[in-house]
């Protein structure tokens, strides 16, 4: 019997394969194994994917070297402070384990390319935290072949609990925002979303209609809308919201980027906030004390969120066990200046 027969017998353990018994197994060259176990370009789609399938189907594993001590962090976009503060939190971890930080940003795309993928499994870092982005199934799998951990942050899609992921107390926040709200005692009450496929908008969304029904007030379809999470998106759909024949006094923003655009959309319309109209935010970034007025927002903990996706990274490096595959950290409402009980 040949190593390849006991392998396919299962007398061989799995992480034991050679490149050349992984290259029989899939009908190629050893070479080509090669250059697919590197991450290397050269290698049709087809034949890279019917050599990872070997690999999946044996629990290949390759340990011939040590990882590069970085951490792979991913953005989807780094275009406001939102990002910073994460970065700083994934840093701080990155710095006790001696591990350097190398940051892709993928320009808006939330799904990495060919060319990243192959960049990475070419480094080989210690792990990978992906942050509002989505790795498709073959990625994942690329980075488990090559035992690299992969922690995603405010997943763009279910968690799923064999994806390790970090992510905020989004509908708690939600809730707390738009309770705080009516407590003051608001009841046309609008609400900007960010795009409701992604689980921590709808979740600030569910919040809101939750606070709004245990209070018995009833949700106007013309006072929610779906927006982009930034100012541009607050002042369009702020604009629209103060043009109704009967406006909103309050306005709950996904986002802190959605309620500064909400700002100047009141500004324009010759509004004051809040005698006129209450906003309230989301995240707590930096630049809302100094909003004029000082704004409403609900604190999501960023850096600790990064600093807890570094951490899970390096424990699973150790091959350390994770006492849970989901962590979701609290959120609190911060109450500054940008709201009182309505005008009228």
């Amino acid at each position: 019997m040949t190593s390849t027969d006991r392998a396919l017998d299962g007398d061989l353990p799995r992480q034991r394969l050679t490149v050349a018994e992984i290259a029989h197994l899939a009908g190629v060259s050893a070479p080509t194994v090669s250059r697919v176990l590197n991450g290397h370009a050269g290698v049709a789609l087809t034949t890279r994917q019917r050599v990872e399938a070997v690999l999946r189907e044996h629990g290949y594993r390759r340990r011939d070297s040590e990882p590069a001590a970085i951490i792979e962090l991913v953005f989807h976009a780094l275009e406001s402070l939102w990002a910073l503060e994460i970065i700083q939190g994934v840093e701080q971890v990155a710095r006790e384990h001696e591990l350097a930080v190398v940051l892709t940003e993928m320009q808006g795309r939330l799904t990495p390319g060919r060319a990243w993928t192959e960049q990475v499994l070419a480094r080989r870092p210690t792990g990978v935290v992906a942050v509002f982005s989505e790795l498709t199934v073959q990625q994942q799998s690329q980075l488990a072949t090559r035992s690299i951990p992969l922690v995603v942050l405010d997943p763009t899609g279910e968690p799923l609990h064999e994806t390790p992921s970090v992510g905020a107390t989004n509908w708690s926040g939600g809730m707390a925002a738009t309770r705080h709200l009516l407590d003051l005692g608001h009841r046309r009450i609008a609400m900007l979303s960010g795009p409701t496929q992604w689980p921590c908008c709808r979740a600030r969304l569910d919040g809101y209609r939750a606070a709004m029904d245990a209070a018995d007030v009833p949700v106007d379809p013309d006072l929610v809308r779906v927006s982009t999470l930034y100012m541009e998106g607050g002042l369009r759909d702020g604009t629209e919201l103060l043009r109704l024949p009967d406006p909103p006094t309050a306005v709950f923003a996904a986002n802190d980027l959605q309620a500064l655009g909400v700002y100047e959309a009141a500004r324009r319309a010759g509004l004051r906030i809040p005698e006129d109209l209450s906003v309230v935010g989301f995240d707590d970034l930096s630049f809302t004390q100094w909003a004029g007025p000082p704004m409403t927002t609900v604190r999501q903990p960023l850096v600790q969120m990064g600093a807890a996706a570094a951490r899970m990274v390096a424990a699973l490096a150790e091959g350390e066990p994770l006492e849970q595959h989901r962590v979701e950290l609290a959120t609190t409402l911060v109450v500054r200046e940008s709201t009182a009980p309505p005008h009228r």
